[in-house]
């Protein structure tokens, strides 16, 4: 009896003991505002950390090496993705969204409800059927908020009026702890055009997700002016478009925006503490 008694003692102190080094090493909810620019190769991949661990995934880009980022950043023990926003259907955005699914739990997929007939976004689809993820279709002037924190919706359209998949992208702003960056997918001048008109402004952001990998056909003079970001950032891989074009990178250094890119600086990580924007590269090596 009384060894039975040691016994269970111990096991509950090392099950204690266990846990209380996972907070230390992964750490516990956090307190801050956290972006995260996954390094998936040539695709897209942010992750938004809200106060209180509340993840929002937009993109994936084109293979499992989302997941595998996953696992540097996260508690083998977190295993929930409140929110999964797919901007368009390409692969080089949602093929690693397949394999992300297979491990998490998915509070809800959003999208702007074009779909795809190839085999992969078939398998996407059957996935969300299988688990029973809540789908969510959204457009322009929809919100996403939680507390004081809040994705607007920029574009498209609720009627999808271009018939180029990157232009039909959701372009999304986000508001979190006087923080202010915008997501634009891979739109290209004409929605860039509209984005100008529509908001004007409003469009000024510290960070800028470069749109579409840094292709000449993206991030207009007009556009950058006005989004005049502090920080911007491609993500992008070993490719054979250009990608990054010379043209826009020199076009945000004069307006003296910081240029960080994943093929050079790994997964990128963004944090804000009181105000102040905090950066780490290569936070996976």
């Amino acid at each position: 009896m009384v060894k039975n008694l040691i016994f269970i003692i111990l096991l509950f102190l090392i099950v204690f003991d266990f846990f209380i080094w996972a907070e230390i090493i992964f750490g516990g909810p956090n307190k801050n505002t956290e972006l995260y620019f996954l390094n998936v190769g040539q695709g897209d991949g942010e992750l938004v950390v809200w106060p209180n661990n509340v993840k929002t995934l937009i993109d994936a880009g084109p293979t499992n090496k989302a997941a595998a980022e996953f696992s540097y950043l996260f508690s083998p023990f977190n295993r929930y993705i409140d929110l999964v926003i797919l901007t368009h259907p390409e692969l080089d955005h949602f093929g690693g969204l397949i394999d992300i699914m297979k491990r998490y739990q998915i509070g809800a997929f959003i999208f702007n409800g074009e779909t795809k007939d190839s085999n992969g976004f078939n398998d996407l689809e059957k996935i969300i059927q299988e688990n029973k993820i809540k789908t969510i279709i959204l457009f322009e002037g929809d919100k996403i908020k939680y507390l004081e924190n809040y994705f607007d919706v920029l574009s498209p359209s609720k009627n999808l009026s271009s018939g180029d998949t990157n232009e039909n992208g959701l372009v999304l702003k986000l508001t979190s702890q006087n923080l202010k960056a915008l997501f634009t997918a891979d739109i290209g001048e004409k929605t860039e055009k509209d984005l100008i008109r529509k908001y004007g402004n409003y469009l000024k952001a510290d960070i800028l997700k470069v749109a579409h990998h840094g292709s000449k056909f993206s991030s207009s003079e007009n556009f950058l002016a006005m989004v005049s970001p502090k920080i911007s950032i491609f993500e992008v891989g070993k490719n054979s478009y250009g990608h990054p074009n010379n043209g826009v990178i020199e076009r945000l250094k004069n307006l003296g925006s910081k240029i960080f890119r994943t093929d050079e600086n790994g997964t990128i990580k963004i944090s804000v503490d009181s105000g102040k924007i905090n950066i780490y590269g290569k936070i996976n090596q």
